[in-house]
This record gives C-alpha cells, structure tokens and sequence, in this order.
C-alpha cells in the first residue's frame, strides 16, 4: 500500500494552485480519509462490471483507501449517472461512464435527465472495448455472410438482446439491420449487457451485438458462437475471429469507460484522480486482466483531453444514429 503521503504528494505536484489553498485543506483531512464509491451504472455481469472489478483493486491500492464498487444499473446506465451526479463533490463518488451514458444517450433521448460536460467532470479515459456479434449456437450460421442469408430466408424469426434501446450494443444491431437490409424482433433486458447475455445463453433470444469481454469466455466454452469482432483488427484473446470489415461490412460504433466526478470537485482532487487513474493502468495485473478479456487500454493526456473526446464522441454518435436513420425516444 502507497501511503497518503505519496498520494498529497501527487495532488501538489498536480495542481496548479498554491499549497495553501486546496492542498492545505486536502493535507488537514488527509485525503483520501475514508473509502470510496465507484458507481457502476449497470447489473453485474457486463462490460462495465467486468472493468469496474479489474481497476478497484489497484486504484485502492494508490488511494490507500477501499474502493466499494457500487452497481445502479436500470434507464440505459441513467439512473447511476444520476446518483453520481447528485452526489458530493468531495472526491468520494465518482462514476465509471461509458460511450453509452455519455455520448449515446444524450443524442438517443429526447428528455434527458443531466447534461454529461455540464453535471460531471470527466478525469481520463481509461480503456476501449470492442464489440462482438454472437449468435447462439442452435443457429446454423458459422459467419456474418451466412446468418445474413438465414435471416432474410426465415423473415421475422430471429430476435436479438437488446441491453437497453440507446446502449452501444443496440445500436450496432440497428445500424446492422440497417446495412444488410433486412430486421429482427427486439427483446429488451434490464440492466445493461449481464442480463441480455444470460437470455442469450438460455436460448431466449438468437443474437446479439455485445463487448467482446463479455463474450469471448462463453465463445471459448462453446456457449456462444462469435461470428466477428467489431474493431478494426482481430482481437489477440480470439484470433481465430474474423473482423467485421473482414467480412465485407464496415462499420463500428465502438465503446469506451473513464472515470467521472461530480461538477464543483476541487480541481486538486480532480488532478490527484487524473494522476491515479493513468498510473492505475500501468498495473502488471490490470495490464493482464485486461488483455485476457480483450479489453485496450486507453487513457487521456489530461482531463482537457477526455473533455474534448466526449464531444467528439457526442458528434459522431449523433452522425451514426442519423446516417441509420435509428427512431430516437
């Protein structure tokens, strides 16, 4: 365990203000002084999960504090986005978003319960998980070619889980359905991807778009069948797999995660995160994790840097959403 010194130390060299105004006040609490609340805006099982779990125990260590995970899943990660929104802006909350609650739904939802640039300080992004597309195995599809050509032979039979109407998973779906000129029936589960895989799984539905990390142990198992990876080059925790573009079709709406705070944090807090949340990435184990799962690290040069890749996100989010033609709600 790094003791609270060398984590001042980090806020000091960090901020750019005197050491008597925040530092001071940080020093006296001896921030961190107690544990801290990682909000998950989705049930256990997905994606979101699944990073949550693998960085908690590193950034515990740096913070030489307890990290509680704390998953709030439930309205496409909006719920949790709002419990970390309403919180403190002490440095003890802070959100693990992704593309979804932060690009997607503000372009996917008509009325939208926060502003993401405005109500939460983004600190740095931290890893990019690419997409799979799995079938069950009772399909007789062996590649994308091939369960495009069932589909449109058997109309109307298939349907595909859907984490939520506005996640990065459906809207890959949509944008599918869209390019290969055919349809399939939606069935929403709540909670984000966990639950969607476990239909899945049980063979309630036939299809799915989900992150590669929530996929590639059941495709292993032969639980799943995984038809392509959704990023630009094959994934090497699945090398076997095929890519999307490989098989004739290009596109991707792709996914990330990074770390968020509450709007009116102290900078210095904001700073000493920033410099926790790089250096966390680093770690052999997180490093290790990460790749059994297929999940790129990622992360920002400065907070400014993520701030300005949201927006980007946000523009291109609501480019692929109009360019589908995808109903928003």
């Amino acid at each position: 365990m790094k003791s609270r010194h060398y984590l001042l130390s980090i806020i000091l060299a960090a901020s750019l203000i005197p050491a008597s105004g925040v530092f001071a006040q940080a020093k006296k609490d001896e921030y961190p002084a107690r544990p801290l609340r990682m909000i998950v805006p989705f049930a256990p099982g997905g994606a979101s999960d699944t990073v949550g779990r693998i960085i908690q125990p590193a950034m515990a260590e740096l913070l030489n504090q307890q990290v509680v995970v704390d998953n709030r899943g439930g309205a496409a990660g909006n719920i949790g986005v709002e419990v970390a929104v309403r919180a403190t802006p002490d440095g003890y909350t802070f959100l693990l978003g992704n593309i979804g609650t932060m690009a997607i739904n503000p372009n996917y939802y008509t009325k939208f319960p926060y502003r993401p640039l405005k109500d939460l300080i983004p600190i740095t992004q931290i890893v990019d998980v690419p997409g799979s597309l799995v079938v069950h195995p009772s399909l007789p599809a062996k590649n994308v070619k091939e369960l495009v050509a069932y589909m449109k032979a058997n109309p109307g039979k298939l349907n595909y889980g859907a984490a939520a109407p506005s996640s990065a998973n459906t809207l890959e779906m949509l944008a599918f359905l869209q390019v290969v000129g055919t349809s399939a029936v939606q069935v929403p589960y709540k909670g984000g991807a966990g639950p969607a895989m476990v239909g899945l799984l049980a063979n309630e539905v036939h299809m799915m778009f989900v992150t590669f990390s929530s996929s590639v142990h059941f495709a292993k198992q032969g639980r799943v069948r995984m038809l392509a990876v959704v990023s630009p080059d094959r994934n090497p925790a699945f090398p076997e797999i095929p890519t999307m573009r490989e098989q004739g079709l290009d596109f991707t709406v792709g996914s990330w995660q990074g770390l968020f705070v509450p709007a009116g944090t102290p900078q210095a807090v904001v700073n000493a995160l920033f410099k926790v949340g790089t250096t966390m990435m680093k770690d052999p184990q997180v490093v290790k994790r990460l790749g059994e799962n297929g999940i790129a690290i990622v992360t920002s040069k400065s907070p400014a840097d993520f701030v300005a890749f949201v927006k980007q996100e946000t523009a291109r989010i609501g480019k692929v959403i109009k360019d589908a033609n995808i109903q928003t709600e």
